[in-house]
């Protein structure tokens, strides 16, 4: 086990993950686990060579770890959430409106035009689509939903679906528009979101984002020696500091699962994945 080298999945989003993993591997190299990555262009195929051997553990999406889950439940094998940054935990998303228009409650939404990010964004289009359902909306019955579909495959890991949706919400192409609260106030800071010009209507229920999920047979010792190198990462240490500022966190957090209720309500009730875990959405391209 010592020669052994601890494989893990990332999905490349952005140009900075390949620094950010290049940092952690020489971080984790200094401390004796050797540990390397695979780069993947969706989270799809992470999911599936998790369950092939290829990898040990991937850094996945929170609709990539219900997608492990119900693979693996439905082939009598485990997975677990090992770690996750504290900006995983309790998250939400935002509906914003343009302000003067009359929409005063999310019942005012009948009849009118709501955005949402990509089709497989948990937090743009998946979680807040379930969050009308509870409020009694359901898209096409009671509203129109305008999906800006961006970079499919990559689960919302990106601005993209967003911020077409912000514009065309400031432009009056639609009549509301989903965001996550963290875009909402990047937006807001840069201006895509006029001050004084747009308002939030309604939040989501917390939720949590993403996590380090184990894959099946994964070597228990290697992952322990993993999960105690992040966990005992601290803020105030130079050499730790720039990864943790790239990844976008202050301190990692053992994983827990608590926080994807609403997103896997929301992928039974839309027909995402069937409960095998096999892409079943209509119109997904990745």
């Amino acid at each position: 086990m010592a020669d052994r080298t601890l494989v893990m999945g990332a999905v490349a989003y952005a140009p900075k993950v390949v620094a950010i993993w290049e940092g952690f591997k020489a971080y984790f190299a200094a401390r004796g686990l050797a540990f390397d990555f695979v780069l993947y262009s969706n989270y799809e195929r992470q999911v599936e060579d998790q369950f092939k051997g290829v990898l040990d553990l991937a850094w996945n999406s929170p609709l990539a770890w219900v997608r492990a889950e119900l693979m693996a439940k439905a082939k009598g094998a485990r997975v677990s959430a090992v770690a996750m940054r504290d900006t995983d935990r309790n998250l939400g998303s935002v509906l914003v409106v343009r302000a003067g228009q009359g929409i005063e409650c999310v019942d005012d939404l009948r009849g009118k035009t709501v955005g949402f990010g990509a089709v497989d964004s948990p937090q743009a289009t998946l979680i807040p689509s379930d969050h009308l359902r509870q409020a009694g909306l359901v898209a096409a019955r009671d509203f129109s939903a305008r999906i800006f579909d961006v970079a499919g495959g990559k689960h919302g890991d990106h601005v993209g679906g967003e911020l077409e949706a912000a514009k065309a919400l400031v432009q009056g192409r639609i009549d509301a528009a989903w965001m996550i609260d963290s875009n909402h106030l990047a937006f807001s800071s840069d201006g895509t979101l006029p001050q004084g010009q747009t308002r939030i209507l309604a939040r989501t229920e917390p939720y949590d984002h993403c996590n380090f999920t184990t894959s099946p047979n994964a070597p228990e010792a290697l992952i322990g020696r993993f999960a105690e190198l992040l966990l005992g990462m601290r803020w105030d240490d130079p050499a730790v500091r720039p990864l943790l500022e790239l990844e976008g966190l202050r301190e990692w957090k053992p994983g827990r699962t608590s926080g994807y209720a609403a997103l896997q309500r929301a992928v039974h009730h839309d027909k995402f994945y069937d409960a095998a875990g096999r892409i079943t959405a209509r119109d997904y391209r990745y």
